[in-house]
């Protein structure tokens, strides 16, 4: 009797290990099922925000970016990204992305298509006009500053390093801007 219930246990006790490590049925689309970077090109890249330099996979295909992420076998980074580095994809190909230029006149109520040319143009006059109205060669006790207080600069949490590199040079070498802040941090 004892051996039955001994012989009886292991069975069921074999019977229950087997659960699982038997092929199981797969519908016809769960086979065939692949991930999106399936056969995808990986263009290897550099993340752009901060001077760290972490990789980045670029995933392409049929000419469109379709995923970015960090790359594995870097050894900056071992395939991990800050928040703006694991953004990068959806600043890429967000729809929400401006690609044209908007302008509102002083109190109009509704935005202007204009092109780019001409929006680069007025930001030239009006830079060109504050800085010649507001600009400081030397203080009243004679020394030498060469600055300006009416302009001011502030960058976007998405420039990268080169962007912020000719702002700063631009603006403070260039211009005289005391006040620039590239809002290089994440």
């Amino acid at each position: 009797m004892q051996k039955e219930q001994i012989s009886l246990s292991q069975t069921i006790i074999s019977q229950m290990m087997q659960i699982g490590s038997s092929v199981q049925p797969f519908s016809k689309e769960s086979r065939e099922k692949t991930s999106r970077i399936h056969n995808a090109k990986v263009v290897h890249s550099v993340c752009p925000y901060c001077a760290v330099g972490c990789s980045l996979d670029v995933y392409v295909k049929d000419g469109r970016v379709i995923d970015i992420e960090g790359n594995a076998d870097s050894p900056i980074n071992r395939g991990t990204l800050c928040p703006k580095g694991s953004a990068t994809f959806q600043y890429t190909v967000n729809p929400s992305r401006l690609t044209q230029v908007l302008y509102r006149a002083p109190y109009s109520n509704h935005w202007e298509v204009k092109s780019l040319d001409w929006a680069v143009e007025q930001i030239a006059q009006r830079v060109k006009k504050t800085r010649d109205e507001t600009f400081v060669q030397s203080l009243p006790d004679g020394r030498e500053v060469n600055h300006t207080l009416g302009i001011a600069t502030l960058g976007g949490a998405t420039l990268d390093i080169e962007e912020n590199y000719v702002i700063k040079k631009l603006f403070s070498g260039g211009l005289g801007v005391v006040s620039i802040e590239n809002q290089a941090r994440i």
